[in-house]
């Protein structure tokens, strides 16, 4: 992702003046973080709050793709509005993803009358992707149970419980990224997806926000970007 993202921006005309490949790379980059208009970080669960922390201590914008790490999210978000830092996140960059996003929460309300499907999600990933389920998987059920009446929570299996909503996470190959959520009935099955050819357009999204939150101070998502 750090390839794609240093290509798009250069590709939308901006220069990237230091790349952070580890995490003693920070120390160089305090020479640099204040000449630098915003930080696009796509790196690992357990660094992604480290690397925010970081930037709002030098007033900075930052740009998080990083998953893994949202059971601290309230807690930063908690100190970007009191601090009046600038923080964009986003599970997944991806337009398609977003538009999936909202025609998902569209969906589960429609369900809500339709008892005769059950719902549950599908995910897959490349073979090197750490975290599972996905944060766009744990998106995608988050909304379905604000929505939908009949499940009150998620699992990352299989599970027998009618008030459970089932992720399955598959990781093999080099796959960029597929999300399915599907309703199934004894006699058919309803689903929409969403499935990536590559990782350009979530690099594409993160430079897009990155450009977007300039000037701006607060908690942002894609919803915000996108006007969803």
């Amino acid at each position: 992702m750090g390839h794609e993202v240093e290509k798009a921006a250069i590709e939308r005309g901006h220069k990237v003046l230091f790349k952070i490949d580890r995490p003693d790379d920070w120390k160089e980059a305090s020479k640099y973080i204040d000449k630098s208009d915003v930080v696009i970080d796509f790196s690992l669960p357990q660094s992604a709050v480290d690397n925010i922390l970081f930037c709002f201590a030098h007033d900075i914008p930052i740009v998080s793709g990083t998953t893994g790490w949202y059971n601290r999210l309230d807690e930063i978000i908690n100190i970007c509005s009191s601090e009046k830092k600038t923080l964009f996140v986003a599970p997944n960059f991806s337009i398609g993803v977003n538009v999936l996003f909202a025609l998902n929460r569209k969906l589960a309300y429609i369900m809500n009358d339709l008892e005769a499907y059950d719902v549950f999600i599908e995910e897959t990933h490349h073979k090197h992707k750490l975290d599972a389920p996905s944060g766009t998987a744990i998106q995608l059920a988050g909304d379905i149970i604000e929505s939908l009446y009949r499940k009150s929570q998620w699992a990352g299996n299989e599970s027998n419980d009618p008030d459970v909503l089932s992720v399955f996470s598959i990781r093999k190959d080099e796959i960029p990224g597929i999300h399915e959520v599907i309703y199934d009935s004894g006699i058919d099955r309803l689903s929409i997806k969403h499935e990536a050819r590559s990782r350009k357009g979530f690099a594409q999204g993160a430079v897009i926000a990155a450009e977007w939150v300039q000037g701006k101070r607060g908690y942002f998502e894609m919803k915000d970007l996108l006007g969803i």
